[in-house]
């Protein structure tokens, strides 16, 4: 049978479409191997490297400079805006003051986790660490581990048990409770943090990464126990300390980080709140009753008074998306940018990049995967249940 054209009567895909529009040629071009370079031609290769970054960087002047003048005065009249929403300049002398009063004083904690693992036939093993530090050392360190175990079978049939174990094993990966579990243990991890913020810290300001309420949590990764934990703990953060600010490190939000890059060193742009994030969240996710009324009262009472804004500290480095209280969004913003100029060509937040540090020191992959193979050893199993290779992603 012939694998050419499709016959007429088959409708067509069109991811080729999307592909071409995203890439500039057609998918049978890229297929082509006679088209394919042959060996690395670094010329050659260097030669397109810098013309498509040369165009792209042109392109993205275009872009800022229609920002500045058309999008930016226009930012308070935008559909479920601020009204305080807008451009904002600091100085570098009110940076010099959130320095002297706040950061150096270690009236700031920043929290960071990481998450380890390792998976084989007879068990799986994850490791969660979360740490806390500020500029006068660290306040605190914490970890979980979670063991994957495989229930033995009731069965006294040996040849029955081992049907079940093998039909158990084949089809691990292939439905929703693998998937939820590996949801779960980001989930605790993105809990762990921001409950260890709130109950682990007693500085005045508390930093995180990434946005405060996050789609594990919201979701509860699919546990009511994880969402009603998350939510409790947000609603207290949210409500009652109010003194944070979460600053994320990832391309999420592109259409917002594309105005970041419109702003000047120093500026900061507060947009919008998190409702409408949160209710695209429920909206997309599939609860039960009661935990989607809960979803919604947080938040309609939540995300409501948490701010998502933009923060640039230099021409150098990319701007940076984050999330504070309503009530203290500018001086969160402040705190922010002040801990971010330390290091002016990453535009991040330092404290930040510590906590991440000292959590992967502590609870990262090499003294993690080091107590795995002593275990296995112990146990006269060595190497023979680790696989040879990770799998390609």
């Amino acid at each position: 049978m012939s694998r050419g054209a499709p016959p007429d009567d088959v409708d067509e895909l069109h991811g080729d479409d999307d592909y071409r529009e995203a890439f500039g040629e057609d998918l049978p071009t890229t297929l082509d191997l006679d088209r394919w370079s042959t060996g690395f031609d670094l010329d050659r290769v260097m030669e397109r490297f810098r013309q498509e970054i040369a165009t792209a960087v042109h392109k993205e002047g275009r872009l800022r400079a229609a920002v500045r003048k058309e999008i930016f005065p226009k930012l308070s009249s935008r559909t479920r805006a601020l009204p305080e929403a807008g451009v904002y300049k600091v100085t570098p002398e009110e940076l010099s003051l959130i320095h002297e009063r706040l950061l150096f004083r270690g009236k700031v904690d920043a929290v960071a986790g990481s998450q380890a693992a390792h998976d084989s036939l007879p068990i799986g093993i994850s490791q969660i660490g979360v740490g806390v530090v500020g500029y006068q050392g660290t306040s605190g360190a914490f970890s979980q581990r979670l063991f994957r175990k495989e229930m033995s079978s009731r069965s006294t049939d040996p040849l029955q048990e081992a049907k079940d174990f093998i039909d158990m094993r084949q089809h691990r990966y292939k439905g929703q409770h693998d998937t939820l579990s590996r949801m779960a243990r980001r989930g605790i991890r993105t809990y762990a943090e921001r409950a260890v913020l709130l109950h682990k810290s007693s500085a005045e300001w508390r930093m995180g990464l990434g946005n405060p309420c996050a789609h594990e949590l919201l979701s509860g990764s699919g546990y009511m126990s994880l969402l009603q934990r998350s939510l409790t703990v947000l609603e207290r953060l949210i409500h009652e300390h109010k003194k944070f600010v979460f600053v994320s490190g990832t391309l999420h939000d592109r259409g917002f980080l594309t105005m970041g890059f419109a702003l000047d060193a120093g500026e900061y742009a507060l947009l919008e709140t998190l409702e409408r994030d949160g209710g695209s969240i429920v909206e997309g996710w599939e609860y039960g009753g009661r935990s989607k009324r809960l979803a919604w009262e947080f938040v309609r009472e939540s995300n409501s008074k948490v701010v998502k804004g933009l923060f640039r500290v230099s021409d150098h480095s990319p701007p940076r998306l984050f999330y504070a209280h309503r009530e203290h969004v500018h001086e969160a913003a402040w705190v922010a940018m002040a801990d971010s100029v330390l290091r002016p060509e990453r535009g991040f937040p330092l404290l930040l990049d510590v906590a991440e540090m000292s959590c992967r020191s502590a609870f990262g992959d090499d003294g993690f995967i080091g107590l795995v193979h002593d275990a296995y050893a112990q146990a006269g199993a060595n190497l023979q249940f680790f696989s040879e290779r990770t799998s390609r992603r």
